[in-house]
């Protein structure tokens, strides 16, 4: 039968009001009271019922996980390789300072996150004028981003990548192979990262080539096929499925990568080291960056101030489809 605080009171010579402020850090108990409590309490197996802390400190012990995005489209995240590896990553983090997680659907409408309880949220992709994180700061729950928010509240915190050295690295990898008209294929939306990156390119770029896909084209296979036409001869591809879109592309206009054509996408997709030719990524290191908004909104919830850091690393994973010079390596990886 599992031990209740009655039982701890009882063995510890203490009431089951100095159990609770023992375990819980309140109240008036003495150090050794407290260290004695906890002893006892330990040796039983006793752990506190979840809802009742829950009543007593407001604090649920649970972490949310999400991308909002309210109706746009229902999509299980967690699919996405590049998800799912911030999904394993957050767990472990969460775990470590003491948190469940919980992982919550892209589906959620506003109604959905006043019913949220958590005692802070990891928002991925938040959009510009996102209801979710106006309906956590009206109730006082703190945020971390990942990746730069639009909006910034008082107890929010955000970390990402950089993405301007990043962009510097690929671009000088290209021309290092050869490339000299080198195109951009990004998403039409208004999120940091796409920003961030569009505007890295336009400033290392001498003659800006840019695709803004749409719904319509999410692979990118139009618009790289317009690219190439117009003389492009590498490509970097901000998208998941980009470079499949770029070689599909090259193949229709009967062009040879990397002979005719470079290549290069964001990804985190293994299947790219198997493709013909493999396909070099880029690597925003989901892992380590939502490692790092976990750790932030943790200590935001321990007192400490929001943390807002944009100096997280990537890697560039070189294959086949940008290398045309031996001294280049084939498989290598750079980081940035």
């Amino acid at each position: 039968m599992r031990p209740t605080a009655l039982d701890v009171a009882r063995a510890a010579g203490v009431s089951v009001a100095t159990v609770s402020n023992a375990l819980n850090d309140t109240g008036r108990a003495s150090a050794a009271t407290r260290t004695r409590v906890r002893e006892v309490a330990a040796s039983m197996g006793y752990r506190p019922n979840a809802a009742g802390r829950t009543l007593r400190t407001g604090r649920t012990g649970v972490l949310a996980l999400a991308v909002t995005t309210f109706g746009e489209q229902t999509w299980n995240f967690a699919e996405v390789a590049y998800y799912a590896q911030m999904v394993a990553a957050a767990t472990s983090a969460a775990h470590a300072h003491g948190y469940a997680l919980t992982v919550l659907p892209a589906s959620l409408d506003v109604d959905g996150w006043h019913a949220v309880a958590a005692d802070g949220v990891v928002l991925l992709d938040s959009p510009e004028g996102d209801p979710a994180a106006e309906v956590l700061r009206a109730r006082g729950i703190p945020i971390a981003f990942d990746g730069q928010p639009h909006q910034l509240g008082p107890r929010d915190s955000w970390v990402d990548n950089d993405h301007a050295a990043t962009m510097a690295k690929v671009l000088g990898h290209l021309r290092e192979q050869g490339a000299r008209r080198i195109a951009l294929l990004a998403q039409n939306t208004s999120d940091h990262y796409t920003r961030d990156c569009v505007a890295a390119y336009r400033a290392q770029v001498r003659t800006p080539r840019i695709a803004l896909l749409d719904s319509t084209d999410p692979v990118g296979r139009a618009e790289a096929e317009r690219l190439l036409r117009e003389g492009a001869d590498a490509v970097y591809g901000l998208l998941d499925d980009s470079g499949r879109g770029v070689l599909a592309a090259a193949d229709a206009l009967g062009l040879r990568v990397p002979d005719d054509v470079l290549v290069v996408t964001a990804s985190e997709d293994p299947t790219y080291a198997s493709t013909s030719p493999p396909i070099s990524t880029v690597s925003l290191r989901p892992a380590e960056t939502i490692t790092a908004a976990v750790d932030a909104l943790a200590a935001t919830l321990a007192g400490a101030p929001p943390t807002v850091r944009a100096d997280l690393a990537t890697d560039l994973v070189v294959r086949a489809s940008s290398t045309r010079r031996p001294s280049a390596g084939r498989g290598g990886r750079l980081r940035s």
